[in-house]
């Protein structure tokens, strides 16, 4: 029996992060609702805390009033890569002296293509890994022109260029997470975009103080994509997810999933917060192999892991490349995915930016670990709902970005 029903997954993570990043430091009181309460998310809604914010949490929602007096902290951004990068563009134009710092992968993580760019504007930071130390300064906006598309690294700048003196400028080469700039006129803060030949330029005047507002955000469509990738695979089953984030940056794991022949069905579409949401449906299907890469990669990085799940069960040869990212994430992705998928079955070789599947293989059985990556952890769990005798240690890992998880999962087998 396959998996059925409908879920109405967590909040977005990059969002949430961004809401309570954002309100720690508008003038008066933000209210969230619908915000991911996973250990990512809260590392942001502590650090605002540590900075002066006041923070009033309710069963309905998250009340920010932020501050405009950064006070000293040292931070503890746990496994948050989006908190440490976001923040030091705060903190960069903060009066204070800061130090921010991680858990033991957080720090093994390069920071410097953070730190390089906030120097450009006069930042004063010590370290090119956690823990960082920085030096509040006085900044001066400029031109950044981004080597490789990253909205951690655009949303840093832009956060810092709030804080500087003049015209903050970003230019990508091609469009990142753009959540950063859709949200920041939510704070009534002003924020050009103009797309040109060879990229896309993304302006703010500074210093600008942020606005409280009101955010409702939708569901991770990061999260969704487990139970679309289960739905895809199970025996007789369909799943809809409900009140997903549509932005375009983030759906290109729909549009692969389109490619390899799944039935992609999208209904209710509305807005809320700049954003278009809608419920998600999909059901069993057989799949074709595909080759992703060049500008699929920034909007589906999240959900590579569940990619190659998919191929697996695909027909034919499917190629991941241009994913060199994925080796700085919480684990060197493209070795353990490779490693564990090689574990229950799969045909699967790593390269340095990416992986070979070739399919269709059964999955066998097998003890598997989630080396603390979360996203791995709940991509075998999929795995083990076609292949039950897979056992995955290290599950708890899950309350980083989708606490209840498991309890969705018990649901759509019911």
């Amino acid at each position: 029996m396959g998996l059925r029903g409908t879920v109405k997954v967590p909040g977005d993570k990059s969002m949430t992060h961004r809401a309570f990043l954002m309100g720690g430091i508008a003038e008066g009181t933000t209210v969230i609702t619908n915000a991911l309460m996973g250990a990512d998310c809260l590392a942001s809604l502590a650090a605002v805390e540590a900075i002066g914010a006041r923070v009033e949490r309710t069963e309905q929602d998250i009340q920010i009033t932020g501050t405009d007096q950064l006070k000293a902290a040292t931070i503890d951004c746990g496994n948050s890569g989006t908190t440490i990068r976001l923040l030091s563009g705060i903190l960069a134009g903060g009066q204070e002296t800061y130090t921010l710092t991680g858990d033991a992968s957080l720090q093994k993580r390069p920071m410097d293509r953070v730190t390089v760019p906030l120097t450009t504007l006069g930042a004063t930071i010590e370290g090119n890994y956690a823990p960082l130390t920085i030096h509040g300064q006085h900044l001066v906006g400029t031109s950044y022109t981004l080597p490789v598309a990253s909205a951690q690294v655009k949303s840093a700048v832009l956060l810092a260029g709030l804080f500087a003196t003049g015209e903050t400028t970003v230019i990508e080469p091609v469009l990142s997470r753009d959540h950063t700039e859709r949200m920041l006129p939510k704070f009534g803060v002003e924020v050009t975009i103009q797309e040109q030949e060879h990229g896309r330029q993304i302006r703010l005047q500074g210093p600008a103080r942020l606005q409280a507002t009101t955010i409702d955000i939708p569901g991770d469509p990061s999260s969704a994509a487990f139970w679309w990738t289960a739905a895809t695979l199970g025996q007789d089953s369909s799943i809809t997810t409900e009140h997903v984030l549509m932005n375009p940056t983030r759906i290109g794991f729909l549009q692969v999933l389109r490619q390899m022949g799944a039935s992609v069905e999208i209904s209710n579409r509305q807005e809320t917060a700049g954003e278009e949401t809608a419920d998600v449906t999909l059901a069993t299907t057989s799949l074709q192999a595909v080759t992703i890469e060049g500008e699929q990669i920034p909007s589906l990085i999240d959900e590579i892991p569940l990619l190659a799940l998919l191929a697996t069960q695909a027909d034919g040869r499917t190629i991941i490349r241009d994913a060199a990212e994925l080796r700085v994430k919480e684990t060197d992705r493209i070795e353990t995915v490779v490693t564990t998928l090689r574990q229950i079955g799969a045909t699967i070789e790593a390269t340095e930016d990416g992986m070979i599947i070739d399919g269709p293989t059964p999955l066998t059985g097998a003890t598997v670990d989630s080396a603390g990556d979360h996203r791995l952890a709940m991509m075998l769990t999929i795995a083990s709902t076609l292949q039950p005798e897979i056992q995955v240690l290290g599950n708890e890992v899950v309350e980083v970005s989708y606490p209840t998880f498991y309890d969705d999962l018990k649901t759509l087998q019911q």
